[in-house]
Parts: structure tokens; sequence; C-alpha cells
């Protein structure tokens, strides 16, 4: 497999590529919604909401993190995460303007 080429992408383009990949996978969804129902939790309780092991789930949490999706606070020995508003922001925004220039292009290919 070929080296990607990240430099040769806006910083626009890299950040929502980080974004859209901290999705990509079915229980990183699954830790979205829960963290949108809860607002915020124990990592112990993520994991009881999910069919996967305490590391499986703390692997997803730690790639979310690293992206910039969630945010993590330590408070004694656990680490109780949330949603980052400003990522889920620039997604919005993203789509919204992706939308919006289909929109006003009439965009119907493919129908």
């Amino acid at each position: 497999m070929g080296v990607t080429k990240t430099s040769d992408f806006t910083e626009a383009q890299n950040q929502t590529t980080a974004l859209l990949k901290a999705l990509a996978h079915p229980a990183r969804v699954a830790i979205l919604e829960h963290l949108l129902r809860e607002q915020r939790c124990i990592c112990g309780d993520i994991v009881s909401e999910l069919p996967l092991a305490q590391a499986t789930v703390s692997q997803h949490l730690k790639e979310m993190k690293q992206a910039g999706m969630i945010l993590g606070t330590v408070e004694g020995t656990s680490v109780c995460y949330c949603l980052n508003t400003s990522a889920l922001e620039f997604l919005h925004g993203y789509f919204g303007r992706a939308l919006d220039t289909l929109k006003a292009q009439g965009a119907n290919c493919c129908h």
C-alpha cells in the first residue's frame, strides 16, 4: 500500500478525514450515540453498553480522542468522556455546505 501524502491536502481536508475515520466503525458510532444520550460517562459505563471487551472499547475511545471527536478527563481512577462539540460543529458545517451546494446546483445525477 502506498504512502498517503496528507501534506498535499488542506488542513480542513485532513481534519475532516480524521473525524470521519474516528466514526468509521459501528462501535464508535455506538459510543457517539451513548455519549449523546448520557452527555458524559465513565469508560466502564460505555463498556457495559457494548458487546465488546474493555480493552477493545478503550482502543476505540483512544482513536476517537486522538481524532478530537471526544474529550476525556481523569477523575480519580476513572476517565470521563464527552463529545467534543467543536468536532461535531465542524462536521455539521462540512456536510451542511456540501448539501447546500448540491441543492443550489439542482444536483440530481444518477436518477
